[in-house]
């Protein structure tokens, strides 16, 4: 059974920083692209940055410069650094394990986790 963990997340002033995590199992991580997505209230699930196991990563516009993406195939972790964070990046944000085309796409992802809060107050 496939699971994915987010932890991480938090109440944080504007400008702070926080780091989410991501533990998979039962999978065989390196096969995966690995994805972070987050969806605030009563919206739609964005994508926020994507990594492979070779070491590629893509990010959205919204998030270049601030957030980064990294990986530890060792163990089945990918993390989310996020630093300068702004009031609109409040959300609950969600790991995703793939093998996407289009990596910006929710519906190519095939596992997800339930996510982690992350707030940050003006």
């Amino acid at each position: 059974q496939v699971q994915l963990v987010e932890s991480g997340g938090g109440l944080v002033q504007a400008g702070g920083s926080l780091r989410l995590s991501c533990a998979a199992s039962g999978l065989t991580y390196s096969d995966y692209a690995m994805g972070w997505f987050l969806q605030a209230p009563g919206k739609e699930r964005w994508f926020v940055a994507a990594s492979w196991s070779g070491g590629s990563t893509h990010y959205a516009d919204s998030v270049k410069g601030r957030f980064t993406i990294s990986r530890d195939n060792a163990r089945n972790t990918v993390y989310l650094q996020m630093n300068s964070l702004k009031p609109e990046d409040t959300a609950v944000y969600h790991c995703a394990a793939g093998s996407p085309d289009h990596v910006e796409v929710v519906t190519e992802y095939d596992y997800w986790g339930r996510g982690t809060q992350v707030t940050v107050s003006s």
